[in-house]
């Protein structure tokens, strides 16, 4: 299984696609006049208008609800971003060194939702995030080989 994207749900999708332009200087790709993703190098952000939620069920979520979800991006150099953002967001705390070694600042979305930018700045952070991509890539090759090994996989001759 590969985790493809995180979801919003916006009451105004025009002002939520321009604030994560804003914040990950990417451009948004619209798929539908109600539907916009925001494609990273490490994950996408998928924004739908609340008129995209009748599309599956009603009332099943709501633009703004959200209090228990922080969106995290890894940046390279937290306090930089920080700077180039700071006049513009609603700052939730100024950069600080967490406990388990990432260098932190948080605000919140136009429509409440926490954005955590974190740089890994201890060394144990840093090796934290490199090797977790090993992690990830070896598990791909292993779930493979086991796929080939037990026939699960097509063989042509």
């Amino acid at each position: 299984m590969k985790f493809a994207s995180t979801r919003l749900i916006a009451a105004d999708i025009n002002t939520m696609v321009a604030f994560y332009e804003l914040v990950t200087e990417q451009p948004a790709e619209w798929l539908a006049p109600q539907f916009a993703e925001i494609v990273t190098p490490g994950a996408t952000l998928a924004i739908g208008s609340a008129e995209t939620v009748a599309l599956f069920r009603e009332g099943t979520a709501e633009p703004g609800a959200n209090r228990t979800a922080i969106l995290e991006f890894r940046v390279d150099d937290v306090d930089a971003v920080f700077a180039r953002l700071k006049n513009k967001v609603d700052v939730v705390i100024e950069p600080k060194l967490l406990p388990w070694g990432n260098r932190t600042t948080q605000f919140r979305d136009p429509e409440g939702t926490i954005i955590s930018l974190f740089t890994p700045l201890t060394k144990t952070a840093r090796a934290r995030f490199g090797t977790r991509r090993q992690r990830v890539a070896n598990r791909s090759v292993i779930s493979i080989d086991n796929i080939q090994e037990s026939g699960g996989g097509r063989r042509t001759t």
